[in-house]
């Protein structure tokens, strides 16, 4: 079998072009008052920032089945079309008089310059029916850095022109670009005469440097038996050596593998450890990660074996004082060289990771003070893929830039050259409408499959739903989900509106960490994975997997006394609950699921309801964990009197969480926000979660086009929180737990809707004649 050429780069794909948006109600759909849709665009085209108007509605004519809060449907289409008789429920639609948050005007349904609307809603297909393919999460514009420099001139006339640009005048500041540092933070001047720096690359040699990393592939697929030439992996490993090393210590080691029965015995120890995580797994993930190809080890000719020496530098090697672990660290970064170079010689690589070291050292024969880093396996491969393979396989995403690069201090996000941008607005100028071209075409593939017009009932609704939430019909089947439980404790517990200790909280915690609770018995049985947020317990809680410490403060104090929380608190809790999508979604999940735990936070989700319903709190008022007639009469009093103590106003929904709020709401909030900007179905849980989704309905009314109402609670406060949010709960049993158990009873249904639009056959395709 011939080789490849070595030290041949291959040109790059060239990236796919993105469409331009477009929208088109699609023929009798009905749109309604305070539908949520919009224009058509391409998956991966990153997002404008402004809102769009909403322009067309999620479920065809119906029904009211339960009191909501909505305007009666009008019918738009085709010129002539007639209008149909109610059949079914109404999807959730935005309230219209509740107020957002100051965002962007909103721009036009179709991109100026181009098409019709009418005309524009045919360029495009939609996505493969499957909905496979790799994923790239979707961030609005940020300003864009400043410009490059130019390329260097040669160094003979670099110093008198940078002398002479030091005597220019200052230029102007140019809008939305980041001030330069102060003159104090700069560098000091130097003395004549002025010596330039060293120069960098040309153009072809910087791009050819930026290429090979652009192009580096975990790669799993496709490797050929070819042998890999001396010269060759001479060449790799010298690459691999040059790498820095803490205190110049030069702590690793390459074991080159080429035996057969070393492999294979290398072999049975990943597939051991592959089959203990895949037991770990939710039946969700376990079920994607059944499909993967975690290694290559037989499929290879030469595998390496890194290794750190956590000895080599002697007891004082410089920078290992205070920072024991740079030696692994060291060995990382000639495993990243080995890599880059690989991949300059047209050599795959593939990092193996599913070894119990102890058990590779001892079967290796290597010295016991060593420690492994890394497995790789090294071949020739047919092609380098042009996106990693998880991300093709849907198990991850790839993290924007901007959600990592921060300015000055952690949180304050700013890319070079551009100001700062607050997280909150870029999330809520993310959120987008829902697709009316993919409604249309959920709508149309309903009429067409094997059943009676309307014969399923809500998962029509839901699929439709889905459908213009993902852009593609039939949609993204929602799996795996993650349920993220967020924690906080409430000060007003010091009033007396529970039986239980304040401290429940915190067992409640550990307790979800340890698999023991409700949420984890049903999360189990429907496939989900359970994440738990401290954002506000008053208790430290230890470092344990599964728990992302978040907290922005121990508990809210009392607010009959005072504020619940100041605004910057509000804020930050927000942030933490848009992270946690962020984080979840990144990590592969399709939908979301809302858990919160945290004695005594009833009593802030009646104030909350009531502020957003204008209903009197013994209406919406509930006993919680099954209090007594007379804490209950309590319970009422203190929601009366923290009402009357703050006026809170709606349209200041920081205020409103400020003023009566727990921690948990601001960041179920933000969660919400932040699954609706990434398109990713919402399922919300109870009462509290009922609370949350007013408080982000204030905030960004559009957000609603992601929310499912998983199920309808006991809590008289959650009935009338549905209402004035028009969503129809899926499940209905009486529950009053929380900790996301509705909403994971109500996964396997939103997942059944997605599945019928895949499964279920046509009249055409099935052969059966129609009526």
């Amino acid at each position: 079998m011939a080789q490849p050429e070595q030290g041949q780069l291959v040109e790059p794909a060239p990236e796919p072009v993105p469409a331009a948006p477009v929208a088109e109600s699609p023929e009798a759909v009905v749109v309604p008052e305070n539908a949520v849709a919009e224009p058509v665009a391409e998956p991966l085209a990153p997002e404008p920032v402004q809102p769009e108007p909403v322009v067309a509605e999620l479920a065809e004519p119906v029904e009211p089945a339960a009191p909501v809060e909505s305007a009666e449907p009008v019918t738009e289409g085709a010129e002539g079309a007639e209008a149909q008789e109610p059949t079914a429920q109404q999807l959730p639609v935005a309230q219209q008089e509740a107020t957002p948050v100051p965002v962007p005007a909103p721009e036009p349904a179709v991109e100026p310059g181009g098409a019709t609307e009418a005309e524009a809603a045919d360029v495009l297909a939609p996505d493969a029916e499957d909905g496979t393919g790799p994923e790239v999460i979707e961030t609005p514009e940020l300003p864009a850095p400043d410009e490059q420099a130019p390329t260097e001139a040669p160094q003979q006339s670099q110093a008198p022109q940078q002398a002479e640009a030091a005597e220019q005048p200052g230029v102007a500041e140019q809008p939305g670009v980041a001030e330069q540092p102060e003159a104090a933070d700069r560098p000091a001047e130097q003395a004549e005469p002025f010596t330039p720096p060293a120069p960098g690359y040309d153009d072809a040699e910087r791009e050819a440097v930026l290429r090979v990393m652009r192009e580096r592939r975990d790669i799993r697929n496709g490797f050929r038996s070819d042998p890999i030439p001396h010269e060759v992996l001479l060449r790799v490993l010298e690459a691999a050596h040059t790498a820095p090393s803490v205190g110049h210590s030069q702590p690793w080691d390459f074991v080159v593998i080429r035996s057969a029965e070393t492999r294979r015995s290398m072999h049975e120890l990943a597939q051991s450890q592959r089959d203990a995580y895949a037991k770990s797994l939710p039946k969700g993930r376990a079920k994607q990660f059944k499909e993967l190809k975690i290694e290559a080890i037989l499929d290879t000719p030469v595998n390496i074996v890194v290794t750190a020496d956590p000895t080599r530098g002697g007891r004082h090697t410089l920078g290992r004082h205070t920072q024991p672990q740079m030696a692994p660290y060291s060995s990382a970064l000639a495993v990243e060289n080995l890599w880059l170079a690989a991949r300059a010689e047209g050599l795959g690589v593939g990092w193996v990771s599913f070894f119990d070291e102890r058990e590779m050292v001892r079967a290796l024969g290597l010295p016991e003070h060593l420690e492994v880093v890394a497995y790789l396996c090294v071949g020739y491969v047919d092609e380098f893929p042009e996106e990693p393979e998880l991300m093709q396989a849907g198990w991850s995403k790839r993290r924007p830039l901007s959600w990592v690069v921060h300015e000055e201090t952690y949180g304050r996000r700013a890319l070079p050259g551009a100001e700062p941008h607050d997280l909150l607005q870029e999330t809520i100028s993310a959120i987008r409408p829902l697709d009316a071209k993919a409604l249309g075409e959920a709508w149309e593939r309903q009429k067409r499959m094997t059943k009676p017009a309307g014969a399923l009932g809500m998962l029509e609704i839901i699929s439709a739903q889905l459908s213009g939430l993902s852009r593609m019909c039939p949609p993204p089947i929602p799996e795996p989900a993650a349920v993220a439980i967020f924690a906080g404790d409430h000060g007003v517990h010091a009033q007396g509106v529970t039986a239980w200790p304040q401290e429940v909280t915190a067992q409640m915690v550990a307790n979800f960490l340890g698999g023991g609770a409700v949420c984890n018995a049903f999360a189990a049985q429907v496939g989900a994975e359970v994440c738990v947020v401290d954002v506000g317990v008053a208790t430290d809680l230890p470092a344990t997997p599964g728990l992302l410490p978040r907290k922005v403060r121990p508990g809210t104090a009392d607010f009959t006394t005072g504020p619940a929380l100041a605004r910057e608190e509000v804020l930050a809790a927000i942030e933490v609950g848009i992270e946690t999508a962020r984080d979840l979604v990144a990590a592969g999940n399709k939908a979301l699921l809302t858990g919160e735990m945290g004695i005594a936070n009833t009593t802030a989700s009646a104030a909350l309801i009531c502020v957003y319903t204008g209903i009197d709190a013994s209406e919406v008022t509930g006993r919680g964990t099954g209090i007594n007639d007379e804490m209950h009469a309590r319970k009422v009093d203190v929601v009366r009197r923290a009402l009357d103590l703050h006026q809170p106003d709606p349209t200041d929904p920081i205020g409103v969480l400020a003023a009566v709020g727990g921690l948990e709401h601001a960041a179920m909030a933000g969660f919400l926000l932040g699954g609706a900007s990434l398109r990713t179905p919402v399922i919300l849980d109870g009462v509290s979660a009922g609370a949350a989704a007013l408080v982000a309905r204030a905030i960004a009314p559009e957000a609603l086009a992601a929310c499912i109402a998983g199920h309808r609670s006991a809590e008289p406060g959650h009935v009338a929180a549905l209402n004035k949010l028009g969503l129809r709960p899926l499940v209905d049993l009486d529950l009053r737990l929380g900790e996301g158990t509705g909403a994971l009873l109500a996964l396997p249904i939103v997942q059944s809707a997605a599945r019928a639009m895949h499964e279920v056959a046509t009249f055409d395709s099935a052969g059966v004649t129609e009526k």
